[in-house]
């Protein structure tokens, strides 16, 4: 009875995620993902027929030809009808479970003819979403671990809530009804992008372009998580994909090419420190201080950002180099995605926080004239 009231019982069903002691897959809300649950259940009913009358005869065999009851084993060499059965029962079975299997196999590959293109980029650890064809074209964003979800981690007892560890800030939004095709790489290492209600899990590897797709048939929330081990934050790096009818997909377009209409800056425009300094200083808590830490001071093989020689450096070049192009090697990621003058920003406030008073100033001029 006290389990019942406690704690434990607290979380439950996540509508379009997991469930409380969830045993089954996913609830499928797609084609593809229906499939793979009726070929998942017609295997084991296979399986487990297969289990049944192999030990069945098994066991029915050592029970009636058991020695105390003088039995006498035959004494044959071989046999013909028993060669071709083991042959070709197998067969046919083998043959039953391939034929479906390769049918939706063949469906999960064909990308073909998609309503809305998107690219997935997996970062340590967050998600980038670039729309690249469709109704949104033009779009992008990062989606990142809730900030409030992250700290109730950090404090390490955190409150029962339904949706632990798998809210983000920007969730992917995408149509009803619609083919979405999901193109995935990554910046830094191997990710993989997963939702299971979906029935997709495509790998995210650093240098190369995989594809994968889905067709929602319903509105609603879903919700997945990197599907592969790729560091320390793995568990912060959730996937949230919001389903919405074409009509709130149309006006949530209107509005993302809206903000970022709004939010382009002239790269040529002169900042004065103070507001660099207070711009950088949220763009360091929405991308750097889960590794870096907010004071500074680094973690592990994360390299402190107060005191660092590359900070402290006149020559500005060499920290917006790492910004840009990153140091793999050392699990600092590029960051290119981010805007002109985000990165001006981030590097002057690390400039001129905690114990780092340069006075240094970074001008968003002089990032585009490091891309080139």
């Amino acid at each position: 009875m006290a389990l019942a009231t406690g704690s434990a019982l607290a979380v439950n069903d996540l509508k379009g995620g997991p469930g409380v002691n969830q045993l089954d897959l996913h609830e499928p809300v797609t084609r593809i993902a229906a499939d793979q649950m009726w070929l998942h259940n017609f295997v084991m009913i296979v399986c487990l027929a297969i289990f049944v009358a192999v030990f069945g005869v098994m066991f029915y065999s050592i029970f009636k030809h058991r020695k105390s009851k003088g039995a006498v084993s035959a004494n044959f060499h071989e046999s013909v009808a028993v060669e071709i059965a083991w042959t070709v029962v197998p067969l046919l079975i083998v043959i039953a479970m391939a034929l479906p299997a390769t049918k939706v196999v063949v469906a999960m590959k064909d990308t073909t003819n998609a309503d809305v293109t998107i690219k997935a980029t997996g970062y340590q650890w967050k998600w980038g979403y670039d729309y690249l064809k469709g109704e949104g074209e033009g779009i992008g964003f990062l989606a990142t671990l809730d900030t409030a979800q992250r700290e109730a981690s950090n404090s390490g007892n955190p409150a029962p809530v339904d949706d632990y560890l798998l809210k983000v800030d920007n969730p992917l939004v995408v149509p009803v009804d619609k083919k979405i095709r999901i193109i995935t790489t990554a910046n830094d290492v191997i990710h993989a992008w997963m939702v299971p209600a979906f029935g997709v899990k495509q790998d995210a590897i650093p240098g190369f372009v995989r594809d994968t797709w889905f067709k929602a048939e319903k509105i609603g929330d879903f919700y997945g998580q990197c599907a592969e081990l790729c560091g320390k934050e793995h568990a912060y790096m959730p996937i949230h994909v919001k389903v919405v009818s074409a009509e709130d997909y149309s006006a949530w377009v209107a509005v993302k090419q809206k903000e970022a209409a709004a939010k382009a800056d002239d790269p040529n425009k002169v900042w004065e420190q103070a507001a660099l300094i207070a711009r950088g200083e949220k763009v360091y808590a929405a991308n750097c201080a889960a590794c870096h830490k907010a004071d500074g001071t680094g973690a592990g093989p994360i390299k402190a950002l107060d005191k660092a020689p590359v900070v402290l450096d006149e020559d500005k070049s060499k920290q917006i180099a790492i910004l840009l192009n990153g140091v793999l090697d050392k699990g600092m990621p590029a960051w290119k995605q981010l805007s002109d003058t985000d990165i001006a920003a981030v590097i002057t406030y690390t400039k001129n926080s905690w114990s780092n008073k340069t006075g240094q100033t970074v001008q968003p001029s002089e990032i585009v004239a490091a891309r080139k």
